[in-house]
């Protein structure tokens, strides 16, 4: 009789977890908002430009800092014009390939959640904050492999 129970919650918790609001058939970030979830992806002239650090981020990045690079607050910190990012690339990129587990204050307000390795190689690395430097609106310009030359891969 528990393992029932058990099995039928899961089932409710699991169709919960997958419904998406639609409208058209297009999946919707916002209920009625008329903004598809694959317009906010493919709207950024940064897809073009840094199409393995888009992929990257549409893989590892996404689910904590949101196809609108605005994370959630008090969560997930903003890539969207976050005063973190910009103040220290090479930072940047140290994190998303060794991870982090130190407070971060951005725009203001710190963020203790930690964050994993995301990928394995400066390139990787490299690449999706690239991606992240300039979409959204942002104009964070660029980090070079030759910036993150001295950076160690750290794994504990």
């Amino acid at each position: 009789m528990k393992t029932k129970i058990l099995f039928i919650s899961l089932i409710i918790i699991g169709l919960g977890l997958t419904a998406i609001s639609t409208t058209n058939n297009d999946p919707v970030i916002v209920k009625n908002s008329g903004i598809s979830f694959s317009q906010v992806l493919q709207d950024d002239d940064a897809d073009a430009k840094y199409p393995l650090g888009a992929n990257i981020y549409k893989t590892k990045c996404i689910a904590c800092h949101q196809a609108t690079g605005e994370g959630m607050p008090g969560v997930f910190p903003p890539l969207k014009d976050a005063d973190y990012l910009f103040a220290d690339k090479v930072r940047a990129v140290t994190q998303v390939l060794n991870g982090s587990n130190e407070e971060m204050v951005v725009n203001g307000v710190s963020y203790t959640m930690p964050m994993t390795p995301q990928v394995d190689s400066k390139e990787d690395a490299v690449a999706v904050i690239n991606y992240v430097l300039n979409s959204w609106g942002n104009d964070g310009g660029t980090v070079t492999m030759e910036e993150v030359k001295d950076v160690k891969i750290i794994r504990e």
